[in-house]
């Protein structure tokens, strides 16, 4: 995959929202482009996190063990950030990801994201800003969806 294909890619995830080409640009240098074929696990639920992955092509299933079983999360797609929190904290993957077709990602190590982070402080603020957006839109989902499993 070609370095401008890749800030494209990036470019479309609300994450980078703000983001300069140039700085877009860097995050891509230091991604890693990865195929990985239908039924792959990219990761299991519990295992430590040190990236997160952006979908270029294909498609992740999410799954989470409830019960003794695995109960399927959702379907993701391209242009999907998977495991952001690991870019600037430690954390462990909250569910399993397996590719559900011919996958493309590129993955996006924390030491080079808090580099970059280091490198334009704006950025921090930016992302500190959307990550406290996110939580607080998690939070109402949760008490959203808390009465259909209220025993």
């Amino acid at each position: 995959m070609a370095l401008e294909e890749d800030v494209r890619i990036l470019s479309g995830v609300r994450l980078f929202d703000g983001f300069t080409q140039e700085q877009l640009r860097l995050l891509a240098f230091g991604g890693e482009a990865m195929r990985l074929p239908e039924r792959r696990v990219l990761y299991r639920e519990g295992d430590e996190a040190d990236c997160a992955f952006v979908i270029v092509d294909g498609a992740v299933d999410l799954s989470q063990e409830r019960d003794g079983r695995r109960v399927p999360v959702r379907r993701v797609g391209p242009g999907t950030i998977l495991g952001e929190l690991a870019l600037i904290a430690d954390s462990n993957r909250m569910t399993d990801a397996t590719t559900a077709a011919d996958t493309a990602l590129i993955r996006l190590g924390r030491k080079q994201f808090r580099k970059i982070l280091e490198e334009f402080p704006d950025l921090a603020v930016l992302l500190h800003d959307r990550i406290a957006e996110e939580l607080q839109r998690m939070i109402a989902e949760i008490e959203r969806q808390a009465p259909r499993f209220a025993g």
